[in-house]
């Protein structure tokens, strides 16, 4: 699963980042509407959180840019401004919540999870291949319905087969779900991440097969 934060306040947007990221998995920064427009258009998130003061316009302007999005990603819209009138505004332009400043970790957190539910309830939040399932929301792995342990880059990629499964899965796609915009990429990243995720996946007995697709990525498939 993937954040995209849209913060310019140089302390609290490292800071939603990151707690964003050690939540839900991978996250990505930037400081204006302008940054954040250049973002969706090459990545998909899951979860976009929208500060409305930013340099160069309202936040609000970005929900309906998100809305055209097909999925479109669960939104949270955070603000120092908590008048009735304008928290209506936010949800009439398409927010799933909106966050007064200032607010504890554990609240964002919690509320972020409960407008990903109501998401993920919609589209499928478990996903079963063979004897493993993949439950998108708690990024929980389990093979046999045993929990196994996927270090976070390793989680990205097999989500990222996970939600294309049949289908050729492009090396830069992956790189794009295990990396955020400021890693350095190795040139043999992605595959060291591949053969650490299958050696992990046949000790736990896992049916699944992930198969090189030479010039192109890989492709995951039932046994």
């Amino acid at each position: 699963m993937r954040v995209l934060v849209v913060e310019d306040d140089p302390q609290l947007g490292p800071w939603l980042r990151d707690t964003l990221g050690t939540a839900f998995g991978s996250s990505d920064m930037v400081t204006t509407l302008e940054e954040g427009r250049a973002a969706i258009a090459v990545r998909n998130f899951e979860l976009v959180v929208i500060d409305r003061g930013l340099p160069d316009g309202d936040g609000l302007a970005l929900l309906r840019d998100l809305k055209q999005q097909k999925p479109s990603p669960a939104t949270i819209v955070l603000t120092a401004l908590d008048d009735p009138v304008d928290i209506a505004r936010a949800l009439d332009d398409g927010a799933d919540d909106y966050v007064a400043k200032p607010f504890e970790p554990i609240e964002l957190v919690a509320r972020a999870k409960a407008v990903l539910r109501r998401l993920f309830l919609d589209r499928g939040a478990v996903v079963r291949i063979g004897n493993l399932s993949y439950d998108v929301l708690n990024r929980e792995v389990c093979v046999d319905h045993q929990p196994i342990v996927v270090p976070r880059r390793e989680l990205a990629i097999l989500e990222a087969m996970v939600r294309r499964i049949g289908r050729v899965v492009l090396r830069e796609t992956l790189e794009v779900a295990a990396y955020d915009f400021d890693d350095e990429i190795q040139s043999n990243a992605i595959e060291a991440h591949v053969s650490r995720l299958r050696r992990r996946l046949r000790a736990a007995n896992c049916k699944i097969v992930i198969k090189p697709v030479r010039g192109l990525g890989y492709l995951l498939s039932g046994e």
